[in-house]
């Protein structure tokens, strides 16, 4: 997927210089991306920076493949080559800019798992007896998306909920099943479950493209074939259509928020976790600086008034999306509902047994209707709070954002 982005333009110009003449002009245009991005430009090195939570630092080399003490100095051109690749690193971008689409990257942390960084991918759950989580596709004039869709063992012809699941980056259907453990919260609650799948084609990283322009648009892009998934299960199975919501982690969050947003007489709520504002960006620099800093200014992304209620999670150690994006997130929720009225804020603090504290802020209407719920996890990161180790991305210590969803969707329908 292409971005006609001021930045992609400049690192393709470097990429040109790197391969010819001018390394220096070559340093100075990344040097700007990086001040575009939002981040601090670093001297030109052969040695790699810290990694800044994108993956783990690399092994040390052998001590075969150290440098000699009177090896010479690397030339201008190849300093500027190493300052290239040690940013496009940085971002999970993959090597070949010049040559391919640049992809929105990878933010994810490395598998957030008890065994370590990098642990092996889930396997799917046990399947109850009588249940089914069956593969689909769905095709429209924006492309072609694949989804797991789970029928619980309680289904027997008769109308259920549907929940929306989007993964977050690097993940699929599986592993976010596992993690989330939403099928067994469908077994208890009686709802159908519908994970749609993120290509590699359309991100290398199998992020949902929040990020770009036509993304953010409805009938168009991801939120077309994500609403189009939902409705094809509508079509072919007894949902109740009042009792439609969509849920998503991290860039799966982001979609959500917009899918959410463009399609309120399909959803009836949004659930976000560590996720970010509507249209908090429109491209990779502001992309950036949206996760890295917070949301741009308000009067740059407002919502379409008459959204949807919504429940958001965020832990407040998340280095991967600041935390800043969840209470903006929130506050721009309440407003689209709102519509200028005054809404009630009430906050209570507590704990999980054993696990992290929270501070849940309930929001609503003079009446008492629900427009939304924070919930900030003290001492959490970027990972689904409750979640199963069984997934990547997950928190074991809570509280179970997976089952506070559930209650909160339940509680709007």
């Amino acid at each position: 997927m292409k971005l006609p982005l001021n930045m992609l333009a400049q690192m393709r110009a470097a990429t040109r210089n790197l391969l010819g003449s001018g390394p220096a002009a070559a340093t100075e245009a990344i040097q700007q991306a990086l001040s575009a991005a939002g981040l601090a430009p670093q001297a030109a090195s052969t040695q790699q920076p810290p990694m800044r939570d994108i993956n783990q630092p690399p092994a040390p080399p052998s001590a075969a493949a150290q440098p000699q003490a009177d090896a010479a100095p690397p030339t201008p051109a190849q300093a500027a080559q190493d300052f290239a690749q040690d940013f496009m690193a940085r971002l999970g971008v993959p090597a070949g800019l010049g040559q391919h689409s640049f992809d929105m990257p990878s933010f994810e942390l490395p598998n957030f798992h008890p065994s370590g960084f990098n642990a092996p991918a889930a396997t799917p759950a046990e399947i109850p007896a009588g249940a089914q989580f069956i593969d689909g596709v769905y095709r429209n004039h924006a492309g072609t998306r694949s989804y797991k869709l789970y029928i619980p063992s309680s289904y027997h012809g008769q109308a259920m909920p549907l929940i929306v699941m989007l993964h977050g980056c690097t993940q699929n259907p599986d592993d976010f099943a596992a993690g989330t453990q939403m099928n067994a919260l469908a077994e208890e609650k009686e709802c159908f479950v519908v994970y749609p799948a993120q290509t590699q084609g359309a991100n290398s990283s199998r992020c949902w493209n929040w990020f770009n322009a036509i993304d953010q648009q409805r009938d168009q892009g991801e939120p077309s074939l994500i609403a189009g998934i939902a409705q094809q299960v509508i079509d072919d199975y007894p949902v109740n259509e009042r009792e439609v919501f969509v849920a998503g982690l991290s860039a799966g969050g982001a979609m959500a928020v917009i899918v959410g947003t463009l399609y309120p007489d399909l959803f009836a709520a949004v659930g976000v976790h560590s996720g970010l504002p509507f249209a908090s960006a429109q491209d990779l620099p502001s992309a950036l600086a949206a996760m890295k800093g917070g949301a741009m200014p308000n009067a740059q992304r407002k919502a379409p008034a008459g959204g949807v209620p919504i429940i958001v999670f965020h832990g407040d150690r998340d280095t991967t999306v600041n935390p800043r994006n969840g209470d903006e997130l929130i506050a721009q929720g309440v407003r689209s509902q709102a519509g200028g009225k005054a809404a009630k804020a009430a906050s209570v603090d507590g704990s999980v047994p054993n696990g992290h504290r929270y501070t849940r802020t309930t929001h609503s209407q003079a009446d008492g209707s629900p427009l939304g719920e924070h919930w900030v996890i003290h001492g959490a990161g970027h990972a689904w709070s409750g979640g199963s180790d069984n997934g990547s991305y997950t928190d074991g210590k809570g509280p179970d954002a997976s089952r506070e969803m559930l209650r909160f969707f339940k509680t709007v329908s």
